[in-house]
């Protein structure tokens, strides 16, 4: 993160740790209102990838795990990167740029993926840059934030997964309350202010909470190489297309849904008396000592304890007991996912 945003935001009485704001002076009250009311949030803990060049379309197609080809101008589209063994590297948010694309992921494994992307361009006119810092990424959520945004920065995408692009910034509606806004620098400080005066600032966590809410993973450092996309329900969450051609670990991942459903699925849960981080393992009663899963991702909830998405054997999620960190850990207790999960 730039100096300058850090420094912005501190002045708006953000509470700085590890490059991201992660409150702004009450966390318990900033749970609540990302429940309850309109917020916007700081989402440093995010990356973005720029995908340039003549044949940027026809190499994104041939690596992710989505249709990139049938992608329109004003669309967005979940997808993961996945190694040759179908395991996901990275999960993206990608949408289509003007000269490109742009694909949003966790911060922390930028570098590592362009880095393996970048050994597969070969001879094609393929540019892949880090615009992390050329972007200022922000979240903003509840029953006003379509109208704040519409007000201060222009169109608004009418539907979920649609993009709308207007004077240097870009509005991606993510859910049927929540909004990703890709901003320049120099924008950044005023559209956050203006949004402030009908959003209330929360810190980076409750942004968190609010896609484990809706059931979106995101793979980050300590979940790299561990599932395959539909062991975090990317299928269902349209990340995943079955009709196109080869991309890594596309044998793998149409094996597992065409010759069974994977045995282990993403379920959202809570959990007491601990605090979860992603990669932590998960034991069921019935398999003893032999882990039977793991934490993807984990946020503070508004009622007390922590909301995870937890990737277990499908019995295990769906009736048996399961436990954080050993088998006589915090039991996880299970709720809803706000989509069917097959």
């Amino acid at each position: 993160m730039h100096t300058d945003w850090t420094d912005f935001l501190r002045a708006r009485g953000a509470v700085l740790a590890d490059g991201v704001a992660r409150d702004f002076g009450d966390p318990a009250a900033e749970r609540v209102a990302a429940r309850e009311g309109d917020v916007v949030a700081d989402l440093s803990h995010l990356g973005l990838i720029a995908v340039t060049g003549t044949d940027a379309r026809a190499f994104l197609h041939a690596q992710l795990s989505c249709d990139i080809q049938a992608l329109g101008t004003a669309q967005a589209s979940p997808c993961a990167y996945c190694s040759p063994k179908g395991r996901m590297i990275a999960s993206f948010l990608v949408w289509p740029e003007a000269d490109g694309f742009s694909l949003v992921l966790a911060r922390s494994i930028v570098a590592s993926t362009i880095k393996r992307l970048r050994m597969f361009v070969l001879r094609s006119k393929v540019a892949l840059a880090d615009c992390t810092d050329e972007r200022r990424l922000f979240g903003a959520a509840g029953p006003s934030a379509e109208r704040a945004l519409r007000a201060i920065a222009g169109p608004v995408p009418e539907s979920d997964h649609r993009v709308a692009h207007a004077a240097g910034t870009t509005i991606v509606r993510v859910a049927p309350s929540r909004f990703l806004v890709a901003t320049a620098p120099a924008r950044a400080p005023a559209l956050w202010d203006a949004l402030s005066t009908t959003l209330r600032p929360v810190g980076t966590p409750c942004w968190e909470w609010l896609e484990i809410r809706d059931g979106i993973p995101l793979v980050t450092a300590r979940t790299q190489d561990e599932l395959v996309p539909q062991m975090a329900n990317l299928e269902v969450l349209g990340g995943v297309s079955f009709q196109k051609g080869c991309y890594p670990g596309q044998e793998i991942v149409a094996r597992t849904q065409y010759l069974g459903k994977s045995r282990r699925r993403m379920f959202l849960a809570r959990v007491e008396g601990a605090s979860p981080a992603a990669g932590d393992p998960l034991y069921s009663e019935d398999l003893g000592a032999q882990a039977s899963g793991m934490i993807l991702n984990a946020a503070p909830a508004p009622e007390g304890g922590h909301d995870v998405l937890a990737v277990v054997l499908a019995p295990a999620g769906s009736a048996g007991a399961v436990h954080l960190g050993s088998p006589s850990g915090p039991p996880l207790r299970f709720r809803p996912l706000p989509y069917a999960v097959p």
